[in-house]
């Protein structure tokens, strides 16, 4: 059998270059993969390092894909093109190992190039996101046919969550045996409480009265504008920090700033920070914070709880998705059923979800002994299930049995 001695993981987002779950996602698994073998990282950007184990290597855009084109279909082309540069380029991993639908078609055309199998971990699925067509037309289909053709071709499925794993089974041609659950992790060393406060300070927080906290983009998907819509029901003794940036599309950047002014103009407290800030100033608003509100609509998995868990604070969420395989109602915080509508990520009673994460968010700010304990009982969670070593043992697992598989076949 092949020995397993290098990973290649192509992705969309490494740092110094990500916004989302899944960029944090790659940047720490990569971190605990090379801790036990050679990594290679393939991302989009101008990265270019290598210490121990782990090399990096970035891939600009190509000025063409932007060009004579409806600027809608520019983020897929572009994800097309660099895919096909990141699987022309010569590889000597044993395994490839893709992160969001941007990459997955690099995976399918360097496991055929090269000769090597292929994984696809699933952050988000495109047919359960129809609101990307509003951000990128037409190109929304090129999205989700890339997306689709990766999955049923992939050697091994990871599904964040086993909600996950269920849409996938349900929405692709893929048998069971290859879609395997591995859950996101966090670094319990980094997010933990700190005393710290200069972000809070530097951002207009008022330390003297509690506030709830949304850290996230700016998109339907995140269900922001729902927590909006909730704010005039929350205690007014309740400061709401609404730590938001990269809106998705004009629209949705325009709707987000008319609501937020509309409730801002009625009631005090509410502090929009409009960018993504750096991470060491994120813990200090998670550890402020007396509850974390996650709205979201669609969520795989929601590594924004495992962070304020980490953090020692409360939860307030969505029943969706992959989040409550993290947040544990009753014992790290609360869940709001958002009743979406069948088929669809619209509440079929949107003022019902919004006031029902009022409710929750003003239960838990007036009992500061249950958000004590739901938040010790979160810390503790996410130092017993969720660390990030214990998910790269698994994932090389995983890479292991695809190789004795390929062994087994060729003989």
């Amino acid at each position: 059998m092949r020995e397993l001695s290098k990973v290649a993981l192509f992705t969309k987002e490494y740092p110094p270059h990500v916004y989302g779950g899944a960029g944090v996602h790659v940047e720490y698994l990569s971190a605990a993969l090379a801790e036990l073998v050679q990594v290679e990282v393939r991302c989009f950007g101008d990265q270019r390092s290598a210490a121990g184990n782990l090399m990096v290597q970035g891939y600009p855009q190509w000025d063409e894909t932007g060009r004579n084109t409806d600027p809608r279909f520019v983020g897929a082309v572009d994800a097309f093109a660099r895919s096909l540069a990141m699987a022309k380029d010569r590889l000597d991993a044993d395994v490839v190992h893709c992160h969001t639908w941007y990459t997955d078609m690099a995976g399918l055309l360097a496991g055929q190039l090269w000769g090597v199998p292929y994984v696809l971990t699933i952050h988000s699925l495109e047919p359960l996101r129809p609101w990307k067509v509003e951000q990128l037309g037409n190109a929304y289909h090129l999205s989700a046919w890339m997306e689709r053709t990766a999955i049923e071709r992939a050697d091994a499925v990871i599904a964040v969550s086993r909600e996950t794993r269920e849409d996938v089974l349900r929405l692709f041609g893929v048998r069971p045996e290859r879609v395997h659950v591995i859950h996101n992790g966090i670094d319990p060393e980094e997010y933990r409480r700190t005393e710290a406060h200069g972000a809070l300070d530097r951002h207009g927080i008022d330390r003297t009265k509690p506030f709830v906290l949304f850290v996230g983009r700016i998109t339907r998907q995140k269900g922001i504008m729902h927590l909006v819509n909730a704010i005039p029901r929350l205690d007014p003794g309740l400061q709401v920090v609404l730590c938001a940036g990269a809106p998705d599309t004009p629209e949705i950047g325009r709707e987000m700033a008319e609501g937020v002014a509309a409730v801002a103009a009625k009631r005090p407290g509410v502090v929009w920070i409009r960018e993504m800030l750096p991470r060491p100033e994120v813990i200090q608003l998670y550890s402020h914070a007396a509850v974390f509100c996650c709205p979201s609509v669609y969520e795989p998995f929601g590594i924004i709880n495992l962070e304020a868990m980490a953090c020692g604070t409360a939860v307030v969420a969505s029943a969706v998705g992959g989040i409550p395989e993290v947040v544990v109602p009753g014992e790290t915080g609360l869940l709001v059923d958002p009743g979406l509508e069948r088929g669809t990520f619209d509440p079929a009673d949107p003022a019902a979800f919004s006031a029902g994460l009022a409710d929750a968010i003003n239960a838990l700010a007036r009992d500061p002994a249950l958000r004590a304990r739901f938040g010790a009982n979160g810390r503790r969670r996410v130092e017993a299930h969720f660390s990030w070593d214990a998910i790269a043992r698994t994932t090389l697992d995983l890479y292991r049995s695809l190789l004795a598989g390929r062994a087994t076949d060729v003989r």
